[in-house]
């Protein structure tokens, strides 16, 4: 003997199921757009740096070496996307007290960047929340002959 059919309950699977679907799907498509948009700037940053480091230790000497860092920046910035107002670079040497860069030393860069949130409005003084902040860091041995010639 087949079931009551009840005429209030008909169709309403389909509609439900539409309507969940979008309610599940488009926080996962924005989780997965804004995590592919800061997984592609940790590479930019990581990228930039280790670049940096080795024009630099590899320069003939310290105006050609701030010259390629330069270059090499504006390089990753326009070949990664980054904000180039958001991006800071800094560049010490080891051990401590030497010249930078210097016959001998290790250079240490960092690249600081934020990366802005997909479809986040930009709200003037909050702009620090609509951002994730990256960094990276690269070490790189200067030859004990560099800046000789």
């Amino acid at each position: 003997m087949p079931p009551p059919s009840d005429g209030a309950e008909r169709g309403s699977a389909a509609l439900e199921f539409i309507f969940v679907g979008l309610l599940m799907l488009v926080p996962l498509v924005y989780l997965i757009v804004a995590l592919g948009s800061i997984q592609g700037q940790s590479l930019g940053a990581e990228a930039g740096a280790r670049h940096i480091a080795r024009a630099i230790a590899t320069a003939e000497g310290a105006d050609d070496a701030a010259r390629k860092a330069e270059l090499v920046l504006a390089s990753v910035v326009e070949e990664y996307g980054l904000d180039a107002g958001a991006v800071a670079l800094t560049t010490t040497c080891r051990p401590a007290g030497v010249p930078c860069p210097s016959p001998g030393a290790t250079v240490v860069v960092t690249l600081h960047t934020a990366v802005a949130l997909p479809l986040v409005p930009l709200i003037p003084g909050l702009d620090g929340i609509a951002s994730i902040p990256v960094e990276a860091s690269a070490l790189q041995k200067v030859s004990r002959v560099w800046g000789l010639g």
